[in-house]
């Protein structure tokens, strides 16, 4: 490492900020404890698993603020007309929606329609719906510019919700600074980053998030954020082949025996 990154990095801890890091867990994380990441330092503080459900564990969603997700325009494990109800019944204080909607299909006039009868109702932080990194028109930053131009005006959000899988941490702080430009008035949450299937796997995912964690603590425009993925590299293996493809198994935050991983051993 060059001495400039190591006085950069220097930086960005010196500003750091607790309170941002959280859980992105899956339907099939019944074994695992999220609590292992509470351990009262106050720097893991929020976890959501893409539905309006708390999530599946063996201790609940671990002493963490929940962040319900309705994740899909109308799903049969998050039904929109439960929306509501469940964030009554659950206390949530922010709410996620929509994931990926600008590669699967949704436009951005359909999401701000369907925004404003379902979201905006919510008396409680708001993001729009959770985009790719891609740079192709139409999709990513562009598509969530699309969609508020849809809404002229009429959908009330409080955060911009980024996705993002590249090949270095230069890629991924130009593409932060870049949404930020974009939407300065707004915070960032990012709910998913990791890098794409590094050939050196859990070492180059453990360089990685030293260097992301380091700069996303240091900036104010960043609300929370959640490396993927909360879970095991053999349950990964079983039940998300395609996350194995595209990511690999080294930026799982847990080992096969529940203990935290060499990254998860970042989040404290």
């Amino acid at each position: 490492m060059r001495p400039s990154t190591l006085v950069t990095l220097a930086l960005f801890a010196a500003a750091a900020q607790a309170g941002k890091r959280g859980l992105t867990w899956t339907y099939y994380d019944n074994t695992l404890d999220p609590g292992v990441f509470n351990n009262g330092d106050g720097q893991v503080v929020a976890i959501y698993d893409y539905e309006t459900y708390a999530p599946v564990s063996k201790n609940g969603a671990g002493g963490l603020a929940f962040i319900g997700m309705q994740r899909c325009l109308d799903c049969d494990s998050s039904p929109i007309a439960q929306l509501a109800t469940r964030q009554k019944q659950q206390g949530w204080a922010t709410v996620f929606t929509l994931n990926e909607p600008d590669v699967n299909g949704i436009s951005p006039s359909q999401a701000a329609s369907w925004y404003q009868q379902y979201v905006n109702p919510l008396a409680i932080k708001k993001a729009l719906p959770a985009v790719t990194s891609s740079t192709s028109a139409g999709q990513g930053l562009d598509w969530v510019q699309q969609m508020i131009n849809a809404c002229a005006g009429n959908c009330y959000y409080d955060y911009i919700n980024l996705h993002w899988y590249g090949h270095s941490f230069s890629e991924f702080q130009s593409y932060i600074q870049q949404a930020h430009s974009k939407f300065p008035n707004k915070q960032l949450m990012i709910t998913e980053f990791a890098l794409q299937n590094p050939a050196g796997g859990q070492s180059d995912q453990v360089n990685f998030f030293k260097q992301a964690f380091a700069y996303l603590d240091s900036q104010s425009f960043v609300n929370l954020y959640f490396p993927f993925v909360a879970t095991s590299p053999a349950l990964l293996q079983q039940y998300d082949s395609s996350a194995v493809s595209f990511v690999g198994t080294g930026s799982c935050l847990f080992n096969n025996d529940g203990s935290p991983s060499a990254v998860g051993n970042l989040m404290y």
